[in-house]
């Protein structure tokens, strides 16, 4: 009898702890069924760990925010996965959150080559991939291939060429330009292509086209050359280290006239170079400004600088926390049955989507349609100037 008590009772057990592993795997079911997972394949160490810590930083904050109300009933979680600013390492990271991780969407990375590294991942498994800052072309259309899986929230780096054109003809009223190009820079060749291009189709006529080779440092004779065309405006797509130098060198031979370059201008170094003196009446196209009066931009700026105690967020913060954004919406968009293929057909349909670094529709490559920023150097420092359309 007591034999028989006992197994009565050891099954009666049984059968509670069966119904209450039933209850838990339901609950946890449940919870992970609310849960949307976000993969975020950053640079958070290596050469360009500030690069992608600012993007994780802006996506972060974004979450956060998105979070209070949810998408749909859900909360979206990021995953993130360092991958020490290397090309096989993004490779790796884009694996492990596809296959074991298994988000439905990737963040990543900053660099054009990291997220090279993962488009044939990204149209093999049909998950999204979205660079917040990879500019390279070749990321969204490759060999003229369009890569249905990725999608980016930065112009692409010919843009800023047409940008730079359009803001010297019909900002400064421009006429004449020299073009002064980075000859080992495919990055230089495609911005002054771009320039080119624009500038003669907006009526202005390109009066000298000198270039020169990272590394140089004595641009004196090729200035000079430039000085006696006397053009209107000089375009400098190049970076900060020769261009530096160049707008120093520049303004000592008495080239007075306005001076405009890209993104890659985009470093303190720049005025350590060529000191605030010889940046005055110098520009640059980039993809935001923390100085720009536009209420969605100032809002996020103090947002930002609550969540990360004082700190102002730069151009590579604002396009993570853009990114977030645009994932959101397009999950959002997606309906009940959230996957891939439901978030990239929502991502590729996005139109005139409002962000911080402006509203922008996603065009036929993948690349958003927006204006870019324009900030002019004064007293060494970079303000606001104006926004121009494409």
């Amino acid at each position: 009898m007591k034999k028989k008590k006992l197994a009565g009772i050891l099954m009666s057990l049984s059968l509670v702890a069966g119904v209450l592993a039933g209850c838990n795997s339901d609950s946890a079911g449940s919870k992970a069924s609310e849960e949307v997972l976000i993969g975020a394949n950053l640079e958070l160490t290596g050469g360009v760990a500030s690069y992608g810590q600012s993007i994780y930083e802006g996506a972060n904050l974004a979450l956060k925010e998105i979070n209070k109300k949810g998408i749909n009933g859900k909360q979206l979680k990021l995953v993130k996965y360092d991958n020490k600013s290397e090309a096989q390492e993004a490779m790796n990271g884009a694996l492990k959150l596809i296959n074991q991780d298994k988000v439905v969407a990737i963040i990543g990375s900053a660099t054009s080559t990291n997220t090279l590294a993962q488009v044939a991942l990204a149209n093999k498994y049909k998950t999204p991939i979205i660079t917040a800052t990879g500019t390279s072309p070749e990321v969204t259309v490759t060999n003229g291939k369009l890569n249905d899986y990725v999608f980016r929230t930065c112009f692409i780096d010919p843009f800023q060429g047409t940008v730079a054109a359009n803001f010297s003809t019909k900002n400064l009223g421009a006429k004449t330009a020299a073009i002064y190009i980075d000859n080992s820079s495919d990055y230089s060749k495609g911005l002054a292509a771009s320039f080119k291009e624009s500038f003669e189709k907006n009526g202005g006529s390109v009066v000298a086209r000198e270039a020169y080779l990272q590394k140089d440092t004595d641009f004196r004779a090729t200035l000079t050359r430039i000085k006696s065309e006397k053009p209107d405006f000089i375009y400098i797509p190049g970076y900060y280290e020769e261009v530096g130098l160049i707008v120093k060198q520049a303004r000592e031979s008495g080239i007075d006239v306005p001076i405009m370059g890209a993104d890659g201008w985009d470093s303190p170094k720049l005025l350590e170079i060529a000191g605030k003196d010889a940046l005055a009446n110098t520009f640059i196209t980039n993809h935001y400004s923390s100085g720009d009066p536009d209420v969605k931009i100032q809002s996020f700026v103090e947002a930002f600088q609550k969540e990360y105690k004082g700190k102002k967020p730069d151009a590579f913060a604002a396009l993570g926390y853009d990114t977030a954004y645009f994932l959101a919406e397009a999950i959002k968009n997606a309906g009940e049955e959230v996957t891939g293929e439901t978030i990239q057909k929502a991502l590729a349909e996005t139109k005139n989507l409002q962000l911080v670094s402006g509203a922008f529709t996603i065009d036929e490559n993948h690349n958003p349609i927006k204006s870019a920023t324009i900030l002019r150097y004064e007293k060494g420092e970079q303000v606001f100037e104006t926004k121009v359309n494409p």
